[in-house]
């Protein structure tokens, strides 16, 4: 398994499909923000096969770590922790000091092992109950 950089905005989105629309019931009209385009963007894959991605913005000295999935029969593999690492290096490297990201509440505590922080009040983002999680670079 291997986690990189991509510009295969198609194929991070087909997977954001079969997780967030497909089976976590997102909106489309919410999945499909129109933020993808100005990202920076993670895929990892089993040898050729992707099973996972997630998506980084950049505001100042901080990213937001965001559209995290791995595809199911994935999961349980250690592949999420390395998008987020993969990602927090990718920050780094760009400048970033501090990363965040809203975290589903019942993944808190997989955050919270990659030395994530919440804070703030849970909030609903797509039907699902969220909270803002952070954490120094």
């Amino acid at each position: 398994m291997r986690v990189e950089q991509t510009h295969d905005l198609d194929t991070c989105r087909a997977l954001r499909r079969v997780v967030f629309i497909e089976e976590q019931n997102v909106p489309e009209a919410e999945e499909w923000d129109g933020r993808d385009g100005g990202a920076l963007h993670l895929l990892a894959r089993d040898g050729e096969t992707p099973i996972g991605t997630a998506r980084l913005l950049l505001k100042g000295e901080t990213g937001k770590i965001g559209r995290v999935c791995v595809l199911p029969a994935a999961r349980g593999r250690g592949i999420g922790a390395a998008l987020i690492r993969a990602g927090e290096a990718l920050l780094a490297e760009q400048g970033c000091t501090r990363a965040m990201l809203g975290a589903q509440c019942h993944a808190i505590p997989f955050y919270e092992k990659l030395g994530f922080t919440a804070y703030g009040p849970i909030y609903d983002d797509a039907g699902i109950p969220h909270r803002d999680m952070e954490k120094p670079l």
